[in-house]
């Protein structure tokens, strides 16, 4: 029920927004991840407990419908999962809390009402790019960037209070109002810096789950069609390596960040890496897709879906890779394998979103 081999695509999300913040991963970056693999799990709990009908007719080997889960414990999954992501995301921080709960939100309002309405893509992909969000406000919000606040708000207090206030009162108090403010701006500056990398996989999300919704009756050659081409467009935007700022024209850039080499120039490996991975995003997805065209038959529809959540694995790695992380895309694009590998195991080939 909750199609375990998509999960390997959950965790690429918070690392890309980390990436994409400019801030390495850490353990904030670790609970962003299990948020999001709870979210992303619950999503699926409720979409097989909101669709149980029309799967007992058109997808009866699905858990419910074949009598192996009942409907009642379906529920009762999404709301403790959704529970559990929402808590994990508060032990993140505010900042990842302030991007979980619209997400949780947004899952729930697709599962429920907007998945059968013309909303229902844009509601998917608003779910995957708030999930990279997540990751870049949990990582950022670890961050110290009130160092500044934090010394004006001290003196300005301890000059006010008097000497004996001042050194115990005054110190005090800058430190708090300086780190408190810190994380708040830290985590802005990095949720912001993510927005780009957050668009290009929600419009990803978009044409996949858009193609998905023929994927039992099929018929549609404008969905596939429009996915090769979005393929093609985001393969050539995240192949591009970001100009990042250096620290000390940037707040939000992290210190010692590889930033652009002499004279503007970004260092070669990460441009081969970045073009790298974005064809490996492309070759995963727009030959399906091509088919899923010239035949839009159930089966070709179905093989394009999967290759499309397959290939988030790639276009998260491009994206780590395009903000400058080759370490974090490197260990994004080791799920891929990894999830083909479980899913042949579990004998779980067919994955689908819907």
């Amino acid at each position: 029920m909750l199609r375990l081999p998509a999960l390997f695509t959950v965790p690429g999300d918070a690392l890309a927004g980390a990436a994409a913040a400019g801030v390495r991963p850490g353990p904030r970056t670790l609970l962003a991840i299990g948020s999001s693999l709870s979210l992303y799990a619950a999503g699926m709990a409720l979409n097989d407990w909101a669709d149980r009908a029309e799967d007992a007719v058109e997808r009866p080997h699905r858990p419910i419908p074949s009598g192996r889960v009942r409907p009642a414990a379906a529920l009762t999954a999404a709301g403790t999962l959704t529970g559990t992501g929402l808590a994990l995301a508060a032990a993140a921080g505010r900042p990842a809390l302030a991007v979980a709960t619209p997400l949780a939100a947004t899952v729930w309002a697709y599962d429920l009402g907007l998945k059968h309405t013309p909303a229902g893509p844009a509601a998917m992909a608003a779910a995957r790019g708030l999930d990279l969000l997540l990751g870049a406000a949990a990582t950022a919000g670890g961050t110290r960037g009130g160092t500044w606040s934090g010394t004006r708000g001290g003196t300005w207090s301890g000059t006010r209070g008097g000497t004996w206030s001042g050194t115990r009162g005054g110190t005090r108090s800058g430190t708090r109002t300086g780190a408190r403010t810190g994380t708040r701006t830290g985590a802005w500056d990095g949720t912001r810096a993510a927005l780009p990398s957050a668009a290009l996989l929600g419009s990803h999300t978009l044409a996949v789950t858009t193609v998905s919704r023929r994927e039992t009756t099929g018929g549609s050659v404008a969905a596939p069609l429009a996915a090769l081409a979005a393929t093609g467009v985001l393969a050539r935007l995240a192949g591009h390596r970001r100009t990042r700022l250096p620290a000390g024209r940037r707040a939000a850039a992290a210190p010692g960040l590889p930033g652009p080499g002499p004279a503007g120039n970004p260092p070669r490996a990460g441009d081969l890496l970045a073009g790298a991975l974005a064809a490996a995003y492309a070759a995963t997805a727009a030959r399906p897709c091509f088919h899923a065209a010239l035949n839009p038959s159930p089966q070709l529809t179905q093989r394009a879906v999967g290759a499309g959540i397959r290939a988030t694995v790639p276009l998260q790695a491009a994206l780590a890779a395009r903000s400058g992380a080759t370490t974090t895309s490197l260990l994004v694009a080791a799920l891929a394998p990894a999830g083909r590998m479980f899913a042949r195991r579990a004998g779980m080939r067919k994955v689908s979103i819907t």
